[in-house]
């Protein structure tokens, strides 16, 4: 995190969770349907009010944590887990935070884990071992391999009994990719999806068109071409027109826009299908942004920086990401930045970024660990989430309220999330995922940087994603 950021947020958090706090002591957590009416469609964006000013004195103004134990309620420790960064552990804390407000009773124990492969090496650690965490937070590309284990207690029947939120009340999308076997195992906090993060000054400064909403591959080459620059004469690059990661999750939504597939059956696959014709075309020019075009960095610059962090330090005209990105794009000074959709081609598509919290089968307070997921993905749990930049929210109340779509917080264009919500698509979801996921990464990174030919990296991760599959 940059220096000052952490201060800057836990200002923030405080003054956030005072504002959106409720009377402690509430036998439930606030209805968003009593809040504000559902809307009648993803893409609709309500005329909005101004956010509700935030206390002076927001020490002064919080309610104190209200004692749950004489109401019945669930007391005791349960344990939180999840994957992030600095600026994601301050916003899992003020969510945390939030909960305790309500029921001092319960102790949640946050383990944040900033590295996904450690966390996910932990993670299933602890399953194996009998010692699961209570509570934790997952992709839905990751979820399948403890769902086959019987290792999660399904949330179908508790969001049925819940008095305070509906399932109607979320976003469909999310909920199918964390629905296994007809049961809705976790309940998602978002429904993000990949978009281009653009520097807007750097358009300008070389006069460059801004994105369109209708632009195409071509478009989007030629634009990262134009941006490409020698900015001081050496010879060597200064300016990247983009910055990407070569990987599956980015190259995805490419595949669909071409008319390809990743499986032979979305919802009963058998087969990997990398070596699908449209597949291999769409594959062929997100490799060639980087090993024939040249408008990324190339693998020594890639490893020294990543993409997030070379576009905040305005070396990268663009890169793409999910919603995830922002509360660390909303510490720079330097420029001002907006988000595009992704180009399109035959078709216009996108990947479903989401994550949901999940409770373990095996824990052992399983009433407390509930009550924390209907708070955390409740109306002021997703308030928290979505101020602070983290989240679309996949309630749609949330969603469409100030809370996401606030004006005077960057991005400008945050409706844009909203409005891609018809072009979303699912990457598979399959107990062997991640490792398929894996020798896809390998293979792309190694076409994209030219040290595998295009057509021996494509064999290869069909061939390995298919024999992991047949395991």
């Amino acid at each position: 995190m940059r220096h000052g950021s952490r201060a800057r947020l836990s200002i923030a958090l405080a003054l956030l969770i005072a504002s959106v706090g409720c009377a402690p002591g509430a036998d439930r957590f606030p209805s968003s349907a009593a809040t504000t009416p559902a809307p009648t469609s993803a893409a609709a964006v309500p005329t909005q009010a101004k956010p509700a000013a935030a206390p002076a004195n927001p020490d002064a103004a919080a309610p104190k944590p209200a004692s749950s134990a004489a109401a019945g309620r669930p007391s005791g420790e349960i344990s939180y887990w999840a994957f992030g960064d600095a600026e994601e552990l301050a916003i899992f804390e003020a969510v945390v935070e939030g909960y305790r407000r309500h029921n001092a009773d319960v102790t949640v124990k946050l383990n944040i884990v900033p590295n996904q492969n450690e966390f996910m090496t932990k993670l299933s650690a602890s399953f194996t071992a009998g010692a699961g965490p209570d509570v934790f937070l997952i992709n839905y590309r990751r979820y399948g391999q403890y769902a086959e284990k019987n290792v999660l207690e399904p949330l179908e029947g508790r969001l049925a009994a819940s008095s305070s939120l509906r399932k109607d009340q979320f976003f469909e999308i999310p909920l199918k990719a964390f629905t296994w076997n007809g049961t809705l195992q976790c309940i998602p906090q978002n429904q993000s999806s990949l978009v281009v993060y653009y520097n807007r000054d750097v358009f300008e400064k070389y006069g460059v068109a801004l994105p369109r909403e209708s632009w195409r591959w071509r478009d989007f080459l030629d634009t990262a071409r134009a941006l490409t620059k020698d900015t001081d004469g050496d010879g060597g690059i200064d300016l990247h027109g983009l910055a990407a990661e070569p990987t599956i999750i980015r190259a995805a939504p490419f595949i669909w826009q071409r008319g390809g597939r990743l499986v032979d059956d979305e919802e009963k696959p058998t087969r990997i299908t990398m070596d699908d014709p449209k597949t291999k075309e769409a594959l062929r020019f997100f490799v060639d942004l980087g090993a024939t075009h040249r408008v990324s960095p190339n693998e020594a610059e890639y490893k020294a920086e990543g993409p997030d962090s070379r576009f905040m330090r305005g070396k990268a005209a663009m890169t793409l990401n999910s919603r995830r990105a922002v509360p660390e794009l909303r510490t720079i000074k330097g420029f001002t930045w907006d988000v595009a959709a992704p180009p399109s081609d035959a078709e216009s598509a996108t990947t479903l970024h989401s994550d949901a919290y999940c409770l373990s089968a095996a824990s052992g307070n399983k009433a407390a660990a509930w009550e924390f997921i209907e708070y955390a993905i409740g109306l002021e749990g997703q308030q928290i989430t979505a101020r602070l930049g983290r989240t679309v929210p996949s309630l749609k109340d949330v969603a469409t309220s100030p809370a996401f779509l606030d004006p005077g917080q960057a991005p400008a264009n945050s409706k844009l999330f909203l409005e891609l919500a018809p072009k979303l698509k699912l990457l598979p979801i399959l107990a062997e995922w991640p490792a398929i996921e894996r020798f896809m990464n390998e293979e792309i990174e190694a076409a994209f940087f030219g040290t595998r030919s295009f057509d021996e990296a494509i064999e290869t991760a069909n061939r390995k994603s298919n024999e992991q599959l047949k395991r």
